[in-house]
């Protein structure tokens, strides 16, 4: 009972994570029917960013708090994400906006590469140790344990859901971004700036992914160039297996996704005498998901609707 309970808790922290930067897919994707594969590679631009700040202030500043010195290197890393996705939609996606889908599709591909080669000049390709800023020592719950990063890695899942659900359905931006999904020219009408609209979408999946890769690389405790990559496909799988353009959805998907790996990793690596450990955590993700789009293609919380003309 303690192992099934530690690997649910495993579960949902890896979830969690998944659930982060599933929702920057999924805003992404609900306001102009992309999907950005370089999304992966913000959260690593992040996680390096946020890398450089903590080793930098920890040389220049001895004896601060470790909070603070990830919550600034957190906040800094946001900034730098988010200037970077708005980037990237101004120059790589929106001259393709009214272009056939695979070409978009084909320049979030060559982004995402390009940023991974950026990156290995800038950072070097070794692995890097990412410093433990917050308290080591877990927490006993129910026999299973858990750390302070683990903790807060759920509560930022929460919050972020809860911040984005109200922004989407309470506010004028929300309201502008449900035009625009709908119809951007039908919107523009209506005095709606479709442009700035899905800068600022760009520009809030870029702080999720940003705040995904810190936790990341607080609780795995390393850095490297290629690190966003299985996440980000990772991500994408769960959107799409919550339903993607559903923000709810993204998150599900990620909670379950994470839940099917840790258990399928713990328990069928056990069976299987560790031929099917660990190391092939994968294959239990990407099954559920082939089940799931055989049996409901629009995932567990998407609409079932027509394609638009």
């Amino acid at each position: 009972m303690e192992t099934l309970l530690q690997q649910i808790i495993n579960g949902l922290i890896l979830g969690s994570m998944y659930a982060l930067v599933a929702l920057g897919y999924t805003m992404v994707y609900g306001i102009i029917n992309l999907i950005n594969f370089a999304h992966g590679d913000v959260l690593m631009v992040g996680a390096l960013t946020s890398w450089s700040i903590i080793v930098t202030m920890q040389e220049s500043m001895p004896g601060t708090p470790g909070w603070i010195i990830l919550l600034i290197s957190l906040l800094i890393a946001c900034v730098v994400a988010a200037v970077l996705n708005f980037v990237i939609e101004k120059v790589a996606y929106r001259p393709l906006r009214n272009s056939p889908k695979l070409a978009p599709l084909i320049t979030a591909i060559g982004m995402s590469i390009l940023l991974q080669t950026l990156a290995m000049i800038i950072f070097k390709p070794n692995y890097k140790p990412y410093p433990t800023l917050l308290p080591v020592v877990p927490f006993q719950v129910g026999g299973a344990v858990i750390t302070t990063t683990q903790i807060l890695i759920l509560g930022l899942t929460a919050v972020s859901l809860a911040v984005l659900t109200y922004l989407v359905n309470y506010t004028k931006l929300g309201r502008a971004m449900r035009a625009t999904s709908e119809n951007p020219r039908v919107a523009a009408l209506m005095g709606v700036k479709p442009d700035m609209v899905i800068s600022a979408t760009f520009i809030i999946g870029a702080i999720l992914a940003a705040i995904a890769g810190v936790m990341y690389a607080s609780n795995y405790g390393t850095v490297q160039h290629t690190m966003g990559f299985l996440p980000g496909l990772k991500a994408f799988t769960a959107a799409v297996f919550g339903g993607i353009g559903n923000l709810a959805g993204a998150v599900v998907g990620g909670i379950l996704l994470g839940l099917v790996e840790s258990i399928g990793s713990g328990y069928i690596g056990a069976l299987t005498g560790g031929v099917l450990g660990s190391h092939y955590s994968d294959i239990f993700a990407f099954i559920v998901l082939i089940i799931m789009l055989t049996l409901r293609p629009s995932g567990l919380l998407g609409e079932r609707v027509a394609d638009r003309a």
